[in-house]
């Protein structure tokens, strides 16, 4: 079973309308995020006098190959993370965060499966159920074995990190609703989770969100400056696993 849950700030962006001729079909915003919005680089103002952060940098001087390293440990669809590479140089993270949106809107059906299945497992049980009586572990457990049965893939969701007592309740609630929802709409609700989390990956990615997080259910923390060569996948908050 997969159970992946991360916290970090994933701030929605707004979201452009659904383009059928492209991506998934009929693709619209929704998500569970309450994450808050992003301040632009240089304030409310959104100057961009400021340098970009270090993990940024980092990002845009990388070889080819080693920034689609660095972008798939923030979404696991290849074309996502070639297309997000090949924009590069990005001169704040506003620029890269509209571009990983970019990319997210234009997943096809093959790319969502492809990240999905990259999606780390087993962190619901040890992050959203951590402080859980038996029994809501135990709910939670069987709700993610029904939904990965029905859909084909493991539950994805992104959860406010300032309220992570909230987290159980509101995965309990998202499955309920999502295991009532036919295979095409919920695809839909998964694809825009995947796309707020990669916002909250790539925001950890640039530097922009200081200090590591603690780590969720076995998903190493990012560190502010990355090591050389691919990185571990970061745990973003409230990612519930596959």
């Amino acid at each position: 079973m997969r159970l992946p849950v991360q916290r970090d700030a994933a701030p929605p962006s707004t979201v452009r309308p659904p383009n059928p001729a492209r991506g998934i079909p009929g693709h619209a915003p929704g998500g569970i995020s309450d994450a808050p919005a992003a301040t632009p680089p240089g304030g409310a103002g959104g100057s961009h006098d400021t340098a970009p952060p270090p993990g940024l940098r980092r990002l845009n001087a990388a070889d080819p190959a080693d920034a689609e390293a660095l972008l798939l440990t923030c979404c696991g669809s290849r074309r996502w993370a070639r297309r997000v590479a090949e924009h590069r140089p990005y001169r704040d993270t506003g620029a890269l965060l509209a571009a990983g949106d970019e990319a997210a809107y234009d997943l096809t059906p093959a790319d969502l499966a492809e990240a999905l299945a990259a999606e780390p497992h087993d962190a619901a049980t040890l992050s959203v159920g951590a402080d859980a009586g038996d029994t809501a572990r135990t709910a939670l457990h069987a709700a993610l074995a029904v939904h990965e049965e029905r859909f084909g893939h493991g539950f994805v969701l992104h959860l406010d990190p300032r309220h992570p007592e909230e987290w159980l309740d509101r995965t309990l609630t998202a499955l309920r609703s999502r295991l009532a929802m036919d295979p095409e709409t919920e695809r839909e609700h998964a694809a825009e989770q995947l796309r707020h989390l990669a916002r909250a990956r790539l925001e950890r990615l640039a530097g922009s969100v200081p200090g590591p997080r603690p780590a969720a259910g076995g998903d190493t923390p990012a560190a502010p400056n990355p090591p050389a060569g691919p990185p571990p996948h970061p745990d973003v908050p409230g990612r519930v696993p596959n």
